[in-house]
């Protein structure tokens, strides 16, 4: 691979090329790659790329942390809840502590190192739970249950300020949920409800900063977000492709939302603030 570097005009009146490695971590430059005669460019951009494969294959499990100090727990395969935690460090994951209360469709929230697991169902039974774990890097122990016992809901924040929303309650109601709990490090109690009762939701944020966007209606795949001060969630923009079963993370006014049903492929970016729309 070569960046071309000067042109000079030789006296027989031809163009004389002279190549130098190119810096391809600098934004903006420009380069003639002739491994496959190609010109090619750095730019200021995102983008998915591989990471190292999850020790225990599973769905419907929550997370929490950030990219390089990411945990994964609970979660389902062939309607087997699973009790197994996951560390990631940017690189692989390692086996943590295994949960108290195997589980699928559970919330999460907080960090590698002070995880929260809450909400849920059980397996074979399908009962739903209101019980809430915290995790301190080794193992995972007992905390205050939710008010209200739900599973398919989604989650935001920290292990001592969490935030629970949405949801839907197990059979035979199937009632889906709009009720909001904020956790204390002790203790659930009522947030302001969503304006839009949803399951299978993501979320992002913290506790006075939450963002909820996505999931599922009696209608099918909604496409909603509303954010959340502290006390009352309003309406925000809209995804561009209305699914459910995604995956969220981020802060209220930078967030990300990728995966799901239908659209399993689709990662969609949030922002809040100055806007450009092409007509």
């Amino acid at each position: 691979m070569a960046q071309l570097a000067s042109i000079t005009l030789a006296s027989s009146g031809s163009l004389n090329l002279s190549y130098a490695s190119p810096n391809t971590a600098s934004i903006g430059n420009l380069w003639y790659d002739n491994s496959d005669n190609r010109i090619k460019y750095s730019y200021y951009g995102s983008a998915w790329s591989a990471g190292g494969a999850m020790i225990t294959a599973r769905s419907q499990l929550a997370g929490a942390g950030e990219q390089n100090a990411g945990l994964a727990f609970g979660g389902d395969t062939g309607n087997l809840a699973w009790s197994c935690t996951e560390e990631y460090d940017g690189t692989s994951w390692t086996a943590g502590g295994a949960m108290i209360i195997a589980r699928r469709q559970l919330g999460g929230a907080g960090t590698q190192n002070a995880g929260l697991a809450f909400g849920g169902q059980i397996t074979p039974s399908f009962t739903r739970v209101s019980c809430t774990e915290e995790y301190n890097d080794t193992s995972w122990a007992s905390g205050g249950a939710l008010s209200t016992v739900r599973y398919s809901l989604a989650g935001a924040g920290t292990q001592n300020a969490g935030l629970a929303f949405g949801g839907r309650l197990g059979s035979p109601s199937f009632t889906l949920q709009s009720c909001t709990e904020e956790y204390d490090g002790s203790s659930w109690s009522s947030g302001g409800a969503l304006i839009t009762a949803r399951r299978q939701l993501a979320g992002a944020g913290t506790q006075n900063a939450g963002l909820a966007f996505s999931g599922c209606s009696p209608a099918g795949a909604v496409s909603c977000t509303e954010e959340y001060n502290g006390s009352l969630w309003s309406v925000g923009g809209a995804l561009i492709n209305g699914r459910f079963n995604l995956g969220g993370t981020g802060t209220q006014t930078l967030a990300l939302a990728f995966g799901g049903t239908p659209a399993l492929l689709y990662t969609e970016e949030y922002n809040i603030g100055s806007q450009i729309k092409t007509l």
